[in-house]
């Protein structure tokens, strides 16, 4: 089974790279296999050919197992799986100079609380082909939402900040240096204006409707939007900013700005009292 999904893991994935999109499409395996019929193959470089070619920047492939098995044993049917669809595409034209990843995750844990073990574990039977594209501008915002610039004393309740600089790796809620900078910037303007207090919300887009939530890969946990957004929290208090002033809370999917995958991957600053 074939199926597309449009990410922004991930999830700022980065999930909250300002410019950088992606698109992921995904192929579902049958227990303890990695080989392809024809149909499968074809429809996966089909996915490639019809998006926009242009932009593309790189391509990685990520394979995955359930959780049954051994780790060993899980570690290897997932990197045979990602080979055979870098296989696949490759046979059809796609370039190998492009194909920066190939690299088996082994298996993916269960939740506690997951209600469909089976469809679960069928889900989780898969390779990712990650697309990047190459940076778009970025968004016009709308009225009260802002980019950092923006953030002033006389903001209301409800006005967005906009952290279009806050960049993540693909399925991490660690900062980079490059976000630890522009937290630096942030800080100096939240300071300069102590009667802002916020909470600061992560975000993700395009994983499948029944999981609101990509997996944080340290923690191989349903919490990678909520974790971003901790991270952000806990960098801002680290800079002095008073714990009083701050809430944080991961909202998953469940707010798009229906601008695109791009524009979702995001963390913001939502004013709560001015």
């Amino acid at each position: 089974m074939l199926k597309r999904l449009t990410y922004l893991l991930l999830l700022f994935a980065p999930l909250f790279v300002k410019a950088q999109e992606e698109t992921v499409f995904s192929v579902y395996f049958e227990f303890d296999k990695y080989n392809l019929d024809t149909k499968q193959g074809d429809n996966a470089v089909a996915f490639i050919k019809a998006i926009d070619t242009t932009r593309i920047e790189t391509i990685q492939i990520f394979g995955y197992c359930d959780d049954r098995g051994k780790d060993s044993y899980n570690l290897k049917l997932s990197n045979n799986r990602a080979n055979t669809i870098k296989e696949a595409l490759m046979a059809h034209g796609v370039k190998n100079k492009i194909i920066i990843t190939i690299e088996g995750k082994g298996r993916i844990m269960l939740e506690e609380d997951i209600d469909n073990v089976s469809e679960a574990r069928s889900k989780n039977r898969r390779v990712d082909v990650v697309v990047n594209f190459r940076p778009t501008p970025p968004p016009k915002l709308e009225p009260g939402m802002y980019h950092i610039d923006g953030i002033k004393a006389n903001m209301v309740v409800g006005d967005r900040i906009y952290l279009d600089n806050i960049l993540f790796p693909k399925g991490s809620s660690q900062l980079t240096l490059s976000s630890k900078k522009e937290l630096d910037k942030i800080t100096k303007l939240l300071q300069k204006y102590k009667n802002l207090q916020f909470e600061i919300q992560g975000h993700i887009c395009c994983t499948p409707t029944f999981q609101k939530e990509a997996i944080d890969m340290s923690t191989r946990k349903r919490e990678l939007s909520q974790n971003r957004a901790r991270s952000v929290y806990k960098y801002l208090l680290l800079k002095k900013v008073a714990e009083k002033r701050m809430t944080y809370k991961g909202y998953g999917n469940t707010k798009p700005l229906g601008k695109g995958p791009e524009y979702d991957r995001r963390v913001e600053l939502v004013i709560t009292k001015s």
